[in-house]
């Protein structure tokens, strides 16, 4: 299965993100909904971005692997910060765990004025896509 990740040359690149990826028939793919900074028990980690960022990532990586997905497999990412909150903490928390990787997923970020779960600063979710099952 060949994912192909565009970047057209007429637009600026960046190594954090691909402008569009395209996924061949006969590929699975897997929605993992959004991931909060939460534990086991589901309390918030954390009062800051960075906490709750890294957790939340951990939270999707278990989510992959469960669906027999692995990190390398993502093909977009949505993720929403709580309006007030720096970017850059986030995005700095999001490398850490993620690192720097070829061919980068597809994201979108947004700024939103609350999330669902009480005290939560950032919600993560992801597309992944895998080899078909035979």
């Amino acid at each position: 299965m060949t994912i192909t990740h565009i970047n057209p040359e007429s637009m600026h690149s960046n190594p954090a993100f691909t402008w569009a990826v395209r996924v061949p028939a006969g590929a699975d793919l897997v929605f993992i909904g959004g991931q909060n900074g939460v534990d086991q028990t589901g309390q918030v980690v954390g009062p800051d971005i960075a906490s709750q960022t890294r957790q939340a990532l951990k939270n999707l990586l278990t989510c992959l692997d469960a669906a027999g997905a692995r990190p390398e497999d993502v093909v977009k990412w949505t993720i929403l910060i709580r309006e007030g909150e720096s970017l850059m903490d986030g995005f700095a928390a999001f490398n850490e765990v993620w690192g720097q990787r070829p061919n980068p997923p597809a994201i979108t970020s947004a700024f939103v004025a609350g999330l669902a779960v009480p005290g939560a600063l950032v919600e993560i979710e992801a597309v992944a896509a895998v080899p078909a099952a035979g």
